[in-house]
C-alpha cells in the first residue's frame, strides 16, 4: 500500500502532460514557464529574461515533443534556427493556454523536492503544504 512519502511519484510530471493534453483538447496552445538557472536546463540563452523563459509546447511549434517523468523534450526552432530543448521536469514552473491564461502553478510540494534541496521550506517527505496553492496568470 503506499506509505509516506518514500518510493511514491511525484504529481509534477502527470499535472504538466494533463494540462498539455487539457489544453489542446480545448484548441488552445499550451505554454510553459521555466526556470532556466536550473542545473540541466537546456534551451537558448538568449531568450531568457530574469532567469525564466516561456515555451510553447503546442503541436505546432515543436518536433519530438516528449513530457517524461524526468524531463521535457522536444526541438524547436528560435529565429529560424533549430535548437534542442532539454528541460528538467522540476524547472517547469507553470503551464497556461496562451489564449484564455487558464493554467497551473507548480510549486515543491507536488511531489519530491529537487535534490540539493536544503533551503526554507525544505522539510520532510510527508509534509503537508501550507495553505492552499496560489494560480495566477502568467502572461
Amino acid at each position: 500500500m503506499s506509505g509516506g512519502g518514500q518510493g511514491r511519484k511525484p504529481r509534477r510530471p502527470y499535472l504538466l502532460r494533463a494540462m498539455v493534453d487539457w489544453i489542446s483538447d480545448n484548441g488552445e496552445t499550451p505554454h510553459i514557464v521555466v526556470d532556466a538557472t536550473v542545473d540541466g536546463v537546456r534551451v537558448p540563452p538568449q531568450y531568457v529574461k530574469e532567469g525564466k523563459l516561456v515555451l510553447n509546447i503546442g503541436a505546432s511549434a515543436t518536433q519530438g515533443l516528449h513530457l517524461g517523468d524526468d524531463v521535457v523534450e522536444f526541438s524547436a526552432r528560435f529565429g529560424g534556427v533549430p535548437f534542442p530543448i532539454s528541460i528538467p521536469v522540476w524547472a517547469v514552473l507553470g503551464i497556461y493556454a496562451r489564449e484564455s491564461g487558464e493554467g497551473m502553478i507548480f510549486t515543491d510540494s507536488e511531489g519530491e523536492p529537487p535534490p540539493g534541496n536544503d533551503g526554507p521550506g525544505g522539510g520532510t517527505d510527508g509534509d503537508k503544504p501550507k495553505g492552499p496553492p496560489k494560480l495566477s496568470v502568467v502572461k
